[in-house]
This record gives C-alpha cells, sequence and structure tokens, in this order.
C-alpha cells in the first residue's frame, strides 16, 4: 500500500489549485461552439450516413451552416427547422437543412419557435432513450460475465484492416487479455471528419469509425460469451473529431477511450481552445455511458525525461481530473496515465518508478489509473526488452494500477506479433499471480528513498499548479512546461472549427447531458 508520506492536506490543497486552473477554461467552454459538437448533435439525431464521395452528411449539413453565419444558433435548431418545412427523414432533413441558409428564411412567430424546438426536443428525448438502452445492453453483459481481477491486461492490434483486427483481437482475449486496443490510422486526429464504413486499407492503424466498432464490439461480445468474462474494448476520442467518436463509441457500447485535450494540444498540434471545448463535449457522453476515459500524460515523459519531468505527470493529473469531475466523470472513469520510462541504466529505477506509481495512487486513490510500459528506452535486444516489460508488470501489481497496458519485447523493432502478445501476456499473468498481495506486505520507510522521492516530485508538481494558477494555464503550455512541448492559444489547427454561441443557441442533447 502506499505509504502517508503525503499529507491529506497538501492533497486536497492540489486539487484547489487544479479548479482555480480550470475555470477560466470552462469559462470559453460555456460561451463557444464547435463544428464537431455541432455535428456530434446531428449524429444523435440518427445522421451518421455519408454522402456524394464519401463526405460525412454531418459534416455536409454543419458546413453549409457555418458557411451561411448561422451555425452558432445550434445544428439542432436547424435540424428543427428542417422539420418544420416537412422532412420525414433524416437523409430529406439533410437535403432540406442544406439548403435553408440560401432561401433567407424570414424569422418565425414566437409560437411557431416554441413549436419548433419541443418538437426537437422530443426528438432529442428519444435518440437520448435509444443511447442509454444500448450501453444498458453491454452493462447487462458485463455484469453477467464479469471482468478479470485488476490489473486488466491491456493489448493493442494495429493491422489496418478490421477483419484482421477482430482475428487478433479474439487470439489476444484467448490469451488472456482483459482489454483491446484498437489503434487508429496515422494522423487520423488531424482529419476534421470521422471516416465512414469499415476500414480494410489503414495505415499503421484502423479508422476509429463507427462500423468498425460495431464490427469489434460484435466480435468481443462473442469471444466474452465463449470464454465466460467479458473482454472491453477501447478506442481513440481525440484529435478534431473527439465528440463524433465518442458518441459513436457509446452508441456501439466501448469500454475506454483514450479522451484527453493535453494530448493534442502538445503532441498533435490541434489549436488549445479547439480541443478543450471539443474535450468537455465528449467527456459529458462518456459520463453518461460509463465509458472510462484513459489520458495521456505518460506521453510527457517519452519527449522530456522521465526522471527530471515526474512532477509535470502529477500536476497535469490533478488539472485533467478538475476538467473530468466537472463534465461529470467519477473516480472509477479516471483512467489518469503514466508510465515506467526512467532510463534503465540510471541506478535504483526500481524504487523511482515505485516511488512514481505509489505518489499518483496516493493521489487518486480512487481512480483505476493506467499505467503504460517503457517504451522510450526499448532496444532491439528482446530478452531485455521483456525483462525491462515484466519490471512494469511488477510495479503495476505492487501499486494497485487498474489498466496494465503491457509492453511487447519487440517495441523497437516491428508491430507486435501474435506470439509476442501471448509472450507479454502470459509473463504479466505470472507476475499477477506471483506478486499477488505484495502491497499488503511491505511498508514504505518514512525516511527512505522511496518517500523521500516522492515527497520531491510532489513538491515540484505542488510549485507547478501555483504557477498555472497565477499566470493561467495557456501560459504553462507556451512555457513547454508540459512534454517540453510549447503551443499558443491561437496557434494550431481548428481554431476555425470555433464559434461563439448566439444567444438563443439551442443544443437539447447538452441540457440533458448536464442535467443532474
Amino acid at each position: 500500500m502506499p505509504g502517508p508520506f503525503i499529507e491529506d492536506a497538501r492533497i486536497a490543497h492540489a486539487r484547489k489549485l487544479a479548479e482555480d486552473i480550470t475555470e477560466p477554461i470552462f469559462e470559453l467552454i460555456r460561451r463557444h461552439t464547435t463544428v464537431s459538437i455541432e455535428r456530434t448533435v446531428l449524429r444523435f439525431f440518427g445522421i451518421s450516413d455519408a454522402g456524394p464521395g464519401g463526405v460525412p452528411l454531418a459534416n455536409l449539413m454543419v458546413d453549409r451552416l457555418k458557411a451561411a453565419g448561422v451555425l452558432n444558433k445550434g445544428a439542432a435548431y436547424w435540424y428543427g427547422r428542417a422539420l418544420q418545412l416537412g422532412a420525414r427523414s433524416p437523409l430529406e432533413a439533410v437535403e432540406r437543412l442544406t439548403a435553408l441558409p440560401a432561401e433567407k428564411l424570414g424569422p418565425l412567430s414566437p409560437e411557431m419557435e416554441q413549436n419548433i424546438r419541443e418538437a426537437v426536443q422530443d426528438e432529442a428525448r428519444a435518440a437520448m432513450d435509444d443511447l442509454k438502452s444500448r450501453i444498458a445492453q453491454r452493462d447487462a453483459l458485463r455484469k453477467e460475465l464479469g471482468n478479470s481481477p485488476a490489473p486488466h491486461k491491456y493489448v493493442i492490434v494495429a493491422t489496418g484492416n478490421i477483419y484482421d483486427d477482430v482475428d487478433q483481437a479474439r487470439a489476444a482475449a484467448q490469451a488472456g487479455a482483459d482489454i483491446i486496443a484498437v489503434i487508429r490510422s496515422t494522423a487520423q486526429s488531424l482529419l476534421d471528419y470521422v471516416p465512414h464504413g469499415a476500414t480494410t486499407e489503414g495505415y499503421g492503424g484502423t479508422y476509429a469509425t463507427q462500423e468498425n466498432f460495431r464490427i469489434m464490439r460484435e466480435a468481443l461480445d462473442d469471444e466474452s460469451r465463449k470464454l465466460k468474462r467479458y473482454i472491453q474494448l477501447t478506442n481513440y476520442s481525440s484529435g478534431l473529431c473527439m465528440a463524433e467518436i465518442a458518441f459513436a463509441a457509446a452508441y456501439e457500447r466501448l469500454d475506454m477511450l483514450l479522451n484527453d485535450a493535453m494530448y493534442g494540444i502538445l503532441f498533435r498540434d490541434i489549436n488549445m481552445r479547439r480541443t478543450f471545448i471539443d474535450q468537455y463535449f465528449s467527456r459529458r457522453i462518456c459520463a453518461l455511458a460509463g465509458i472510462i476515459i484513459n489520458t495521456g500524460e505518460d506521453n510527457y515523459i517519452t519527449t522530456a525525461d522521465a526522471y527530471e519531468a515526474a512532477h509535470t505527470v502529477i500536476a497535469s493529473q490533478f488539472i485533467n481530473e478538475s476538467f473530468a469531475k466537472r463534465a461529470g466523470l467519477k473516480d472509477w472513469q479516471l483512467g489518469l496515465g503514466h508510465s515506467y520510462e526512467i532510463d534503465p541504466y540510471r541506478p535504483e529505477t526500481l524504487l523511482l518508478e515505485l516511488s512514481q506509481a505509489m505518489l499518483i495512487r496516493r493521489c487518486f486513490p480512487n481512480a483505476p489509473l493506467k499505467y503504460m510500459p517503457p517504451t522510450k528506452h526499448k532496444e532491439t535486444d528482446i530478452f531485455f526488452s521483456h525483462a525491462y516489460d515484466v519490471m512494469a508488470d511488477l510495479v503495476a501489481i505492487w501499486t494497485r494500477q487498474g489498466i496494465q497496458l503491457l509492453g511487447m519485447m519487440t517495441e523497437a523493432m516491428h508491430t507486435p506479433l501474435l506470439a509476442d502478445r501471448y509472450v507479454a501476456l502470459k509473463a504479466a499473468s505470472y507476475i499477477y499471480r506471483a506478486a499477488a498481495g505484495i502491497d499488503e506486505e511491505f511498508t514504505v520507510r518514512e525516511d527512505g528513498k522511496i518517500a523521500n522521492r516522492a515527497r520531491e516530485v510532489f513538491g515540484r508538481a505542488m510549485e507547478l499548479l501555483e504557477e498555472c494558477q497565477k499566470d493561467g494555464m495557456v501560459a504553462a503550455i507556451g512555457r513547454g512546461h508540459f512534454g517540453d512541448v510549447k503551443r499558443t492559444e491561437t496557434g494550431g489547427k481548428g481554431l476555425d472549427g470555433v464559434l461563439e454561441k448566439a444567444p438563443d443557441y439551442f443544443n437539447p442533447f447538452q441540457d440533458m447531458l448536464e442535467a443532474p
């Protein structure tokens, strides 16, 4: 068990600092919407198909409304106007909605405006009930079959072909995997649309699409029943389409999503205003759907030195927790990310890694946490890599991590083969059996190296949080405090997709998602 080497009062103060840091960003979020949020609204209404050339209908509609300068009233309002004009199906609504701005329709009477909003709210409630029923199906199967004990063994598939991904996912589940992550095609986070349909040709992974989600979820449900244990599915809700992917994941009954604005800002150069706004709406969907989010703080110490930058992980986790709680997420949904990344040639790395993992567990006792394996210092010596990964497995069970992404011995060489996953799963299962209960057998010395290192890292994290509180989150990012990467508030991709809401902005789904 993590020792009491950080006082409760100091942890509570860190949370208060994080709340102060995020509050100004929520002011921005309250006043704005984005093209992705408005496309998500239309997807809630069932507009998820693609038109000529594979262009998603939601994009076609939102782009037309934005070009006409009327999107700031909300896509739901214009969807209602299409219904008022007699649209009888989502496809017909597309046709009428895209024509609306060109028709230069005059203002409606207050009574007609009210009728439109009431009709849309009725449709929205029906759509929300449908979504909730699908989520309940997933929860019922999970309750029936049950999960394996934590740490849950998490492995990835990344063939580029969803049908090959299914074969690999089934094999991984049979070898003991608890969570299957389908890696997205390279740079999908930079696409301002969600590709449509099943993917059979992807580069570096398989596109995150609603159809791909459906195919993999059905396969894993089938495999879960055969194995008599529930296999969890995760994908990526990050980048320029965070909210749309969150909706598709909720509808297709996924269990987890990688969901973190900071990752997009720092490592994909997505505009920070755009991604903070999108993150909030996407996390509201995750909160409703009972989806566990995975955050990306582990990435900071792949670009920065893991020993010197350990405090940035802690500070960011407190900030990410504040963002998440304000979006309605519960402790059990916070897969806060960290990793085993200190240079293995530094002395006493096991003690240092234990200290960091124990500190994070101390600060977030009720969160599952997502523990990442070493990658930055991997070598082509597969025997060393395997031993390196096993050390991370030991720390995971010792510090009660909830989610453990397993390292692969060929990490530095190629996309893992089935045999590589088998070896990683076999080793992790052995370590979890062999070291079960180890956290209850050993007490950390209050004056020892583990405790002193934890106090040092926490102290530096508090200094960073205080700086962020004083100067603002934007300034801290601009100075490169997170991951040694500097970004500006108006730089990056996607700022042109941010709109200030009109006084009569209408989004019935946001109202329902924010309801107590």
